[in-house]
């Protein structure tokens, strides 16, 4: 098979977790991070090159790695930086994970290796979603959203766009979880989520708000005071 070349935007754990899901159908060309201390540096003779440096490679497709609790309410941003249409991002299944032909999976999109998406389930752009977890029928996730592993996204949720759900969380069926929102790991969720709100436990329960920058905090008693 010939591999196509690709670009990896963020050098980090993903990429650690997702070398074997990229090698079986891609050729990593470069690595690309301004971060300060990985200037210079060669992953198995692949360079890390400042992100300006993408223009080298016009033909080599892209995928964005850059993805944590810290900074998953700004995916958006940090992918839109790059210029890049849409066309030229990968998307990239695990040859082990389980993708219904019936489903729907975005451009940008990473899944990793274990990982079930069922029948009628829709995964947006630039998710991803680490191993071993199960979005079932009917299940939403939004735009660059990260889902951790061993996650259980039940029948009918909706997971908002650019949020984060940590490792081995469960979410009742037929729920919404807002934009940005974080769901902290092992937390069994089985109420809705508002938007940049974060909920940990079991069962779940919110914390206070966090400040994002760029991101607007729903006032809970604004309807009140109308």
């Amino acid at each position: 098979m010939i591999r196509s070349p690709l670009l990896v935007f963020g050098f980090s754990g993903n990429v650690l977790d997702a070398i074997e899901a990229i090698e079986d159908r891609h050729e990593i060309v470069a690595f690309l991070d301004d971060s300060p201390n990985q200037q210079g540096r060669r992953f198995e003779g692949i360079p890390v090159l400042p992100t300006a440096e993408h223009a080298r490679f016009p033909d080599a497709q892209v995928i964005c790695l850059i993805g944590s609790k810290k900074t998953h309410a700004r995916r958006a941003e940090i992918i839109g930086r790059l210029g890049i249409p849409a066309t030229r991002f990968a998307t990239i299944v695990h040859p082990r994970a389980n993708v219904s032909s019936r489903s729907t999976l975005g451009h940008g999109s990473l899944v990793l290796a274990g990982v079930t998406i069922s029948a009628t389930a829709a995964v947006g752009n630039h998710v991803i979603i680490l191993p071993q977890s199960v979005v079932h029928h009917d299940a939403k996730v939004g735009d660059y959203s990260i889902i951790g592993a061993q996650v259980v996204i039940a029948g009918g949720t909706t997971v908002g766009e650019a949020c984060y759900v940590g490792s081995a969380s469960s979410i009742r069926n037929g729920l919404h979880l807002g934009d940005c929102c974080l769901v902290g790991m092992g937390s069994n969720v089985i109420r809705d989520v508002p938007a940049a709100t974060t909920v940990v436990g079991n069962p779940a329960r919110p914390l206070p708000p966090r400040v994002m920058p760029g991101v607007a905090v729903p006032d809970p008693d604004a309807a009140a005071r109308s």
